[in-house]
C-alpha cells in the first residue's frame, strides 16, 4: 500500500493553490507532475557535469556520456529490451512514430496496407496518412464499438498478406481503454507484418515487457512518466532498426564522411543525430528509478481504486454520461453533461482549482464516432486521492447548476 501523504510530499507542485483553491491535478494524461528528485537531478546535471556527450575526451564529457548511457541501460532493463542499442532516445512519442514512418517510406509500395485503430491519437494517424500519400500505400482502420473497445473480429478480417505494419496504442488517451495488444501482435506476425505500439498512455501505469509482447517497435514519452518534457524512447528490434534508413543526417550518426560518400554509425547512434537533450535523457532514468521505487503494483492498485471511486461518484450526477466503458481500462474518465459544452464545465471548475482536460484530446475520430465535440477528461495518477475526486464532483455539480 502507498503512503499517499509521503508520495504527495515528493511533488512540490501539488501543495500549491490555483485561483485561491488547493490544486487538484487531474490532467495526468496530458503530462504527469514531477517529483523533487527529478527536479533536483536536472539542476545537478547543469551544475556539475554539463558537457556534450560521446565526442570529448575531457572529464566532464566522459561523466556526461556515462550518465547518459547508464540511463539508456536503465530503460533497457525497465522495458526488458534484449540489447541497449535497441533503445533510442527521442524527443517524445511523436518523434518516435515519425522516425519509423520515415523509414518505412523506403519499404512500402503502392497497394501495401497499414492498419491503424479507431482509438488512435493524432500522432499515430497523421504520420501514417503522410506515408500513404508518399508511397501509395492504403490506410485501413480497425473499428471500435460503443464501449470504446476495438472489434477483434473486424481486425482479423482486415489482416492480409498486404498488411505491412499494424500500429495501435496500448492504452487510449481519450477513453482509457486497454487494448489486447499481445493478441494483435501475434495475429499480425502470422502475416509477416510489423507492429508498432504507442505506449505513451501505458507507461505511467504499467511496465511493458517488449520481449514478452514481441512487438517490433514500442514508443513512449518521458513527460508522462514523471520525467522531463522533450524526452522519449523508441524501442525497435535490432533487425528492424538495421533495415530502416536514418531519419536525420548530421553529427553523431556517422561513421565516416567524405564529399563522395558517408557511412552511418552503428545502432543506436545511427538514429541519434545531433546534440540530444542530454539532461532530459539522463533524468528520464531518474524518473524511471522513482516509478520503480514506488512500485507498479502499488501504482495500479491505487489508480484502480481511484477509477472505481471516480466512476461511482460522477455517475451520481444527473445527466452525466461516461464515454469509454471497456472491461479493461485504466484511470481515465471521459464524460459530458447533457446540454452543456465540455469547455464550459472545464473553465468553471478551473476557477475552483480543478485541472482537467476538455476537447477532443487529439483523438477527433473518437469524438466523431460518438457524435460529440469533445469530452471532459479526468485522468488520475498514483499521487491523486479520493478526497480530490470528491472536490471535483462538487465542482462539476456547481458548474452544472450555473450552466443549466
Amino acid at each position: 500500500m502507498l503512503d499517499i501523504n509521503k508520495i504527495r510530499a515528493d511533488f512540490p507542485i501539488l501543495s500549491q493553490k490555483v485561483n485561491g483553491k488547493p490544486l487538484v491535478y487531474f490532467d495526468n494524461g496530458a503530462t504527469s507532475q514531477k517529483p523533487q528528485v527529478v527536479i533536483d537531478a536536472i539542476s545537478k546535471y547543469y551544475q556539475e557535469i554539463n558537457a556534450n556527450i560521446h565526442r570529448g575526451v575531457h572529464t566532464l564529457s566522459q561523466l556526461a556520456t556515462d550518465a547518459y548511457e547508464i540511463s539508456r541501460g536503465k530503460i533497457q532493463n525497465h522495458i526488458n529490451a534484449k540489447f541497449s542499442h535497441e533503445v533510442l532516445f527521442t524527443s517524445g512519442t511523436t518523434h518516435g512514430i515519425n522516425l519509423v514512418t520515415n523509414g518505412f517510406a523506403s519499404l512500402l509500395k503502392a497497394g501495401d496496407e497499414i492498419l491503424v485503430s479507431a482509438l488512435e491519437h493524432h500522432s499515430n494517424i497523421v504520420p501514417w496518412q503522410m506515408l500513404c500519400e508518399k508511397t501509395g500505400a492504403i490506410l485501413r482502420v480497425i473499428p471500435m464499438n460503443e464501449n470504446g473497445e476495438l472489434i477483434m473480429a473486424e481486425y482479423d478480417k482486415l489482416l492480409s498478406d498486404k498488411t505491412k505494419i499494424v500500429t495501435v496504442n496500448h492504452i487510449s488517451n481519450a477513453l482509457g481503454t486497454v487494448n489486447p495488444i499481445k493478441y494483435m501482435i501475434d495475429e499480425a506476425h502470422k502475416f509477416g507484418a510489423a507492429v508498432l505500439i504507442d505506449g505513451a498512455q501505458a507507461v505511467p501505469h504499467l511496465k511493458p515487457d517488449v520481449q514478452e509482447l514481441d512487438c517490433d517497435f514500442y514508443v513512449f514519452s518521458g513527460h508522462k512518466i514523471c520525467g522531463p518534457t522533450g524526452t522519449g524512447i523508441l524501442y525497435g528490434k535490432e533487425d528492424w532498426l538495421n533495415k530502416l534508413p536514418p531519419y536525420q543526417g548530421g553529427g553523431e550518426m556517422i561513421k565516416d564522411v567524405t564529399f563522395e560518400k558517408t557511412t552511418y554509425a552503428e545502432l543506436p547512434h545511427k538514429f541519434e543525430a545531433g546534440t540530444p537533450n542530454i539532461a532530459g535523457g539522463i533524468v528520464l532514468g531518474t524518473a524511471i528509478d522513482y516509478m520503480n521505487e514506488v512500485g507498479f503494483e502499488n501504482i495500479q492498485q491505487q489508480e484502480l481504486e481511484l477509477l472505481e471511486y471516480g466512476t461511482k461518484r460522477l455517475l451520481e450526477i444527473d445527466g452525466l454520461k461516461i464515454y469509454g466503458t471497456a472491461k479493461e481500462k485504466t484511470s481515465v474518465i471521459s464524460f459530458n453533461i447533457e446540454g452543456i459544452h465540455p469547455y464550459d464545465i472545464g473553465t468553471i471548475i478551473d476557477k475552483l482549482g480543478i485541472a482537467v482536460r476538455t476537447g477532443h484530446h487529439c483523438a477527433q475520430p473518437i469524438m466523431n464516432f460518438f457524435n460529440i465535440p469533445g469530452t471532459i477528461r479526468a485522468s488520475f495518477a498514483f499521487y491523486n486521492t479520493k478526497e480530490e475526486i470528491d472536490a471535483m464532483v462538487e465542482a462539476v455539480k456547481r458548474a452544472k447548476m450555473m450552466l443549466s
